[in-house]
Parts: structure tokens; C-alpha cells; sequence
């Protein structure tokens, strides 16, 4: 996209999200249960199209702006300056991701039925990876949840959970073993077989639909629904997972700038021992130290997204980005808290609720020392060939 474009979009993001999100987030301490779930994610929705930056992600063909990785990264941070601002651009986890995986694999009747809603804000989603022990968490190839070939389809069982946005999403894409590897399916929520139960009461309220536990028993679904290839599910979820990484730290980098960003001003305009806590030494080293995690994430961020737009699986690229961001960006969040004081720990400052739903991050999408394991295995065998 021409830079005049993004310019331009990334400001209308930015004036929107302080006019009409940001009230909003605030005024229920970033839960967005209690800010009214569905009832204001439609509401928030309808607005960010009448403002004409909504789905700025998905296909221009089913009404999105067709931004790449690099185009995107500005604008979903503004978006992320706001805790409820992703889920008004229709770019919150995990449909923004759902979204991308699904232009990509999804066949002309999938589009229709589940992409075309999805990125036109109508419909939830959610991705049913991740299980119980001693199934499938950081580690995918434990995958314990099955589909057994049956006449016209497939029936799959198995528990997951932490599956977010499962409360009220109106379709899963699923991950179910298939032989050696996996397979992607897709089956609405309504399917008989499938039950949402729970949610898992964890420390972050601002994703919709809560993480939960989800059930499947004989559940059908017929050979249409399959997502990609049979027995590549897990080569077809790569293509979700790096982009899906950045995404995040783009979202999360938003709201660690707004933590900085006030808890700068509540330096620069607090008296303490003679002076403004702005001009003490170890209150400056703080300062600086949260504006080179900025400088560092958003590079680190551009990077990766320049290898993902370049075509690449940017393994490496997002591996290292993903492992940054999570840590920088929690330093960040806690420096703010720090340099607010006892204000920073209460509700009349926005920055403890910044760092109680940053923190999951370095979990989230790849734990740090995953990501780390990886990397020195790739790094091991690129000087051992």
C-alpha cells in the first residue's frame, strides 16, 4: 500500500480508538464480559466501518483492506493502544488469525460459509488446538484428540482447553490426529457432539469468549469440512502461527506504549524529595530503558513481517520477535506500574490492568523458552552441516 494510505489510516485508528474505545475500556478495567461482550463487540464494529478502518487484514474481496504484515503492523498497534481496540477492528485473537489461515486454505464453499462471515464481523471463531496433559500444548506433536474415518466424513473425539473465544464463537477450526500427523477440521458450534464447557478463570478479562475447555464426542464432520490437506495439519497450521505471532506483538506493543506513555506523564508531573520524579536518576534509567524495549520490539516486529510479506515461513524471524516482544513488552508494563507508584497498582490508572493482561504473552502462541529451544537447535544445526 502507498505510505500516503497507511499515514492516513493508522491516524483514523488512532483518533478512533481515543473517541470511542478507549472510554469504554476503561470504564470496566479492560473486562470485556462485564463491558457487555457480543452486544459491544457489534456495536464497537459497526463503528469502526463507519470509520472506515475495519477489517484491515482480511481479503478486499470480502470487504477488508488487504493490508501485508508490514502495513498492518502500524495500524494494529494503534489498534492495541486500547485493550477492546482489536476486537472493534475485527483483528482480536483468534479470529484475526482464523482469517488469514482460512484465505489461504479455505476452498470456494469453506469461504463462503465460514471465511466471508468471519472477516465481515458476523460470525466468532475460535482454534482448538491445545489439551489437557498430556496432550498438546507447547508441544503440538502430543496431539491426543482423534478423527476416525467414517463413511461421508469423520468423527472426531478428544478434550481440549484454554481454547479462547469458544464461548459464543460459531465455529472452531480443529486439530485431531489423523495417523502420524494431523488434520485441520472445521465444524460449526452447534454440531452435535461438540460442548463447550467452562471457562478457565486465568488473569487476563479482554478476549472475548474467555479460554475454555471444549469437548468432542463422535462428532461428525463430513469430508467438505476438511481444512487443507488430510494428514498436513500441521504444516497447514504453520501458516497461522508466524503471522499470528507478529499480530500479537503488534496488539500487545500498543498497550505497553500506552503503559509508558502514562506513566512518563505521571513522572514528569509528580513532586517527590524536592523535585519532579521525572528528574531522578533511577526514575530516568526506567524511562529510557522502556523506550528502547519499543525501539528494540518494533524492529525486531518489522523484520519478521518483511520475511512473512516476502513469502517465507520467517520461522527464525518470528521465533526471535515472538521471544522478545513477550519479555520486553511484560518490562515495559512493569516499569509503569513501578514508576506509578501505589496509583500504579489500583484502577485509577490504566497500567495494572496493561500488565496483568501482558503478562500471558510469554506464554501465549509459544512459551519463551520454547521459542528459545528452537532457536538454538536451528542456530546448532546451521553450523554443524
Amino acid at each position: 500500500m502507498p505510505s500516503e494510505y497507511v499515514d492516513d489510516l493508522v491516524a483514523r485508528t488512532r483518533s478512533f480508538i481515543r473517541e470511542s474505545v478507549l472510554p469504554l475500556d476503561d470504564a470496566h478495567d479492560g473486562n470485556i464480559a462485564a463491558a457487555g461482550a457480543d452486544a459491544v463487540r457489534v456495536a464497537l464494529q459497526s463503528a469502526a466501518r463507519q470509520a472506515g478502518i475495519f477489517a484491515p487484514h482480511a481479503p478486499t474481496d470480502l470487504g477488508g483492506l488487504g493490508l501485508g504484515m508490514v502495513d498492518r503492523a502500524p495500524v494494529f498497534e494503534e489498534a492495541g493502544y486500547s485493550l477492546f481496540g482489536p476486537l472493534a477492528l475485527n483483528i482480536a485473537a483468534p479470529d484475526e488469525g482464523n482469517v488469514h489461515l482460512l484465505d489461504h486454505l479455505a476452498t470456494p464453499a469453506q469461504r463462503e460459509r465460514y471465511l466471508a462471515p468471519l472477516a465481515r464481523g458476523e460470525q466468532r471463531s475460535a482454534f482448538a488446538m491445545t489439551e489437557p496433559a498430556p496432550g498438546a500444548g507447547s508441544d503440538p506433536s502430543a496431539l491426543a484428540t482423534t478423527a476416525t474415518k467414517v463413511d461421508g466424513g469423520w468423527l472426531v473425539n478428544g478434550e481440549k482447553h484454554f481454547i479462547t473465544g469458544a464461548d459464543g464463537a460459531h465455529f472452531f477450526i480443529i486439530m485431531a490426529r489423523t495417523g502420524e500427523d494431523a488434520t485441520m477440521l472445521l465444524a460449526p458450534a452447534d454440531r452435535d457432539g461438540l460442548k463447550v464447557g467452562r471457562h478457565m478463570k486465568s488473569l487476563d478479562t479482554s478476549m472475548i469468549g474467555g479460554h475454555c475447555e471444549v469437548s468432542f464426542t463422535d462428532a461428525f464432520v463430513p469430508d467438505e469440512d476438511v481444512l487443507g490437506e488430510v494428514g498436513r495439519g500441521f504444516a497447514g497450521a504453520q501458516i497461522r502461527l508466524g503471522p499470528a505471532r507478529m499480530t500479537h506483538v503488534m496488539r500487545w506493543l500498543g498497550a505497553a506504549r500506552r503503559a509508558h506513555e502514562v506513566a512518563v506523564a505521571h513522572v514528569a508531573g509528580r513532586d517527590a524529595f524536592g523535585t519532579k520524579l521525572a528528574d531522578l536518576g533511577m526514575i530516568q534509567q526506567m524511562v529510557a530503558d522502556n523506550e528502547i524495549d519499543l525501539a528494540a520490539t518494533r524492529a525486531l516486529l518489522m523484520e519478521a513481517c518483511r520475511a512473512l510479506d516476502e513469502g517465507g515461513r520467517a520461522s527464525k524471524e518470528t521465533s526471535i520477535a515472538k521471544t522478545f516482544a513477550g519479555e520486553a513488552l511484560h518490562r515495559i508494563a512493569d516499569r509503569s506500574v513501578q514508576m506509578c507508584g501505589g496509583l500504579g497498582t489500583t484502577h485509577d490508572l490504566p497500567v495494572a490492568k496493561i500488565a496483568r493482561e501482558i503478562r500471558p504473552f510469554r506464554i501465549y502462541d509459544g512459551p519463551s523458552e520454547v521459542h528459545r529451544w528452537s532457536l538454538a537447535r536451528r542456530a546448532v544445526r546451521e553450523i554443524t552441516r
